[in-house]
């Protein structure tokens, strides 16, 4: 079960080996480097940016979006197309070893709210994911208005299917975006529960 705080001015989701934690800029040079691993450069070519322009995108509008986003579930819940960006931290180190975000899809149809993650190689197979998507989930249908949350992988992913179905999101069909072909997932606030009960 996760925990949230808004300890020193940065929100967080407390799972049992790692903290959910929005952007900080102290992150950057552990974000950055993450997104130039060939694994993450493979399944995600759009996170490849110079180190200038990530810094820019987390200055200007991730960390001031993030800021609008929790804003917003205090006074009403209601967070329409806001995102929220969080960096997964080993709970132990407060090491930067990935992220859990959550945004709309436009190439999805209504609604169409995802949620998404990525880990540096460094960390794979731990379950670190699994908490992360748990904690993130739990918090949307917890302290927001959303009902329904999606996921997608790239089918031959394998690990992020596996944790996308460890989550209890059920399995729709297949999706074209750009020129990937993935696997699509939805979980509804009712099977969520459901899910929790049966943990």
């Amino acid at each position: 079960m996760s925990i949230e705080t808004a300890s020193s001015d940065h929100f967080k989701i407390e799972c049992r080996d790692i903290i959910l934690c929005e952007y900080r800029t102290e992150d950057l040079a552990a974000l950055y480097a993450i997104t130039q691993q060939p694994e993450v450069l493979d399944y995600l070519p759009d996170w490849n940016v110079p180190k200038k322009q990530r810094l820019e995108w987390l200055m200007e509008y991730e960390i001031p979006e993030n800021k609008e986003f929790l804003k917003t579930v205090a006074e009403n819940g209601d967070i329409k197309e806001l995102r929220l960006r969080l960096g997964i931290l080993l709970k132990e180190t407060g090491e930067f070893i990935g992220w859990c975000c959550t945004g709309i899809k436009d190439e999805l149809p209504p609604p169409n709210r995802e949620i998404m993650f990525a880990l540096s190689n460094r960390h794979v197979n731990k379950g670190y994911t699994t908490q992360a998507l748990r904690g993130l989930t739990h918090y949307l249908f917890g302290k927001t208005s959303v009902d329904v949350l999606n996921a997608v992988a790239e089918k031959r992913n394998t690990g992020s299917n596996r944790v996308i179905q460890k989550n209890g999101f059920h399995y729709v069909g297949e999706v074209q975006i750009e020129d990937h072909l993935l696997n699509h997932y939805k979980l509804t606030r009712s099977e969520w529960a459901a899910f929790q009960s049966s943990l």
